[in-house]
C-alpha cells in the first residue's frame, strides 16, 4: 500500500491536496487546545484533527456552543494555550462578544475564529484586536491542523515555552524540592503541559521525587547535540502525569560533566518549543554553563534559607544577574525552612530588605509533611491539598505563570487598627 492510500485512510476527509499539504506539516508541540463550536459540520473537522497523528502532543477538547459558552467557561477555569471559537454572528455582534471573552484570557492564550462572513474589513479588525487567525467556513481536518501548526510551529515564530530557573542560595536549601512542586502544581491545575529539566547530572533527585527511573535522560541530549530536535526530544522524556513530563539527570558518577557554557542552550530551546512552561532545576554550582543558563532564562526563583550565609549568597546572586540582564525584572525569592527549632534566624523583613526583594513566598519548616512526600515519590498537593504550604506552592505556580502579582503585606491603616479594636472589645 503506498503512503498516500494510507493516508487517505487514516485522514478521513481530507482531499489529496490536503493530504500533500499536510505531509509538509511538523508535529503540534504539547500545548492545550478547547474548541467551542456552534454547528456539528465544524465541530466534527476539530475532533477528526485531534486524532491525527501530529496532533498526538497536544491536548484538545471540543465543546458545543460558541462564545457565550467560552465566556461562561472561563470565568471558572484558566484558559489553554488555544482557544478555537466558532461564531455564526454577524461581525459587529461578534467582535463585541470576543471583547467580553477578553476580559477573561490570560494574555498568552491565543485565539483562531472560524466565522461565516467571507469578509476582508472583518478579518483585519479580528487580527488588529489580537486575533491569531480568522477561518471562513466550512473548515476540514486539515485546515484545522493547518492553522493551528502555522501558529505553534512557525520556524521562525518564538518558542512558545516560557523558561523558569530555579536555584538554591545554598545547597540544601530545598531549592529542587519546590522547582518540582511548582512544575507538578503548573500542570495540574491550568492543564498547561509543562516540562522539567534536571540539570544535576551527579545528584539531581527530580527522578526520586516524581518516583521516575528513566533509562535515558538530559546526559544523552547533552552529549548527542546533534541529534537534538522535538521528536529526540520527545523520546528522552519520562511521562510523570497527564500534563508533566521530565528530562530527568542519570544522577551517578561515572563521569565528571565539564560543559562548555551553551552546551544545554539548543536543549532548553527545543524544550521551549515543545512545551508552553519548562522548569529548570539548576544545581547549586557557578561555572559557565549555569551562568549562561540563568542569563538565558524567562524567570529566575532563588530558594534560601534565613540564615547570614544564604542572604551573602543570595546578594552576590542577585547582583550578578542584575549585571547580567539590565533589562529584566530581578529574580523571585522564596524563603524556606522558616523555624526550624533552636537555630537563629534573620527575619523575612530583614533578609528581604538588603536585597530589595519582596519575597513571593516564605514557607515554614514542616519537615514531616516533604519528608512523607519525599519517602514516597509524590507531590505535596498529592499528599496533603489543603495544606498551608500546598496553598503556596499554588500561589506561586500563579505568580509564575503570570496569573497573579506577589501579595504584599501592608501595615495596617488608622482604620483598620481601630476596626480590630472595636472587634475586640
Amino acid at each position: 500500500m503506498s503512503n498516500l492510500a494510507y493516508d487517505d485512510q487514516a485522514e478521513e476527509g481530507a482531499s489529496h491536496q490536503d493530504v500533500a499539504a499536510m505531509q509538509a506539516l511538523r508535529p503540534v508541540p504539547r500545548i492545550s487546545v478547547q474548541a467551542f463550536c456552534e454547528t456539528e459540520s465544524v465541530a466534527g473537522p476539530i475532533e477528526r484533527a485531534a486524532e491525527d497523528r501530529r496532533m498526538g502532543k497536544a491536548h484538545l477538547k471540543v465543546h458545543m456552543g460558541g462564545v457565550a459558552t467560552a465566556i461562561e467557561f472561563y470565568q471558572s477555569a484558566p484558559t489553554p494555550n488555544l482557544i478555537i471559537l466558532e461564531s455564526r454572528a454577524e461581525p459587529g455582534e461578534m467582535l463585541e462578544q470576543l471583547g467580553q471573552l477578553a476580559e477573561y484570557c490570560d494574555p498568552t492564550t491565543k485565539v483562531v475564529v472560524i466565522g461565516h462572513y467571507n469578509d476582508v474589513g472583518l478579518y483585519r479588525e479580528l487580527v488588529r484586536s489580537g486575533v491569531s487567525e480568522y477561518v471562513v467556513a466550512p473548515v476540514s481536518m486539515a485546515d484545522v491542523v493547518s492553522v493551528i501548526s502555522t501558529i505553534f510551529v512557525d520556524p521562525d515564530a518564538e518558542p512558545i515555552g516560557r523558561s523558569i530557573a530555579f536555584i538554591g542560595a545554598k545547597g540544601g536549601v530545598g531549592s529542587s524540592t519546590i522547582a518540582h512542586n511548582v512544575s507538578w502544581a503548573v500542570s495540574s491545575l491550568f492543564k498547561s503541559e509543562t516540562v522539567v529539566v534536571d540539570l544535576d547530572l551527579a545528584f539531581g533527585t527530580a527522578n526520586i521525587n516524581f518516583d521516575q527511573d528513566p533509562a535515558q535522560g538530559v546526559a544523552e541530549a547533552v552529549y548527542a547535540p546533534e541529534r537534538i530536535d522535538e521528536v529526540y526530544l520527545d523520546r528522552l522524556l519520562a511521562q510523570c502525569a497527564e500534563h508533566l513530563s521530565l528530562l530527568a539527570a542519570p544522577s551517578t558518577l561515572d563521569r565528571t560533566y565539564d560543559f562548555d557554557p551553551e552546551a544545554f542552550a539548543g536543549i532548553i530551546d527545543i524544550a521551549q518549543r515543545s512545551a508552553p512552561v519548562v522548569i529548570l532545576d539548576v544545581p547549586h554550582i557557578w561555572n559557565g554553563w549555569t551562568k549562561n543558563t540563568l542569563m538565558k532564562a524567562d524567570e529566575i526563583v532563588i530558594t534560601a534559607t534565613p540564615e547570614l550565609a544564604n542572604l551573602r549568597n543570595t546578594k552576590n546572586l542577585v547582583d550578578m544577574l542584575k549585571r547580567l540582564r539590565p533589562n529584566d525584572l530581578p529574580p523571585k525569592l522564596i524563603i524556606n525552612q522558616i523555624g526550624v527549632p533552636k537555630r537563629p534566624e534573620i527575619s523575612a523583613a530583614d533578609f528581604a530588605e538588603p536585597l530589595g526583594i519582596t519575597p513571593m513566598a516564605t514557607i515554614p519548616f514542616d519537615p514531616q509533611l516533604f519528608g512523607n512526600a519525599s519517602n514516597n515519590g509524590r507531590m505535596l498537593g498529592e499528599m496533603d491539598a489543603a495544606n498551608a504550604i500546598t496553598q503556596q506552592i499554588a500561589e506561586m505556580a500563579h505568580v509564575l505563570t503570570g496569573r497573579a502579582e506577589i501579595k504584599t503585606k501592608k501595615k495596617p491603616a488608622l482604620g483598620d487598627l481601630i476596626a480590630r479594636f472595636r472587634r475586640k472589645k
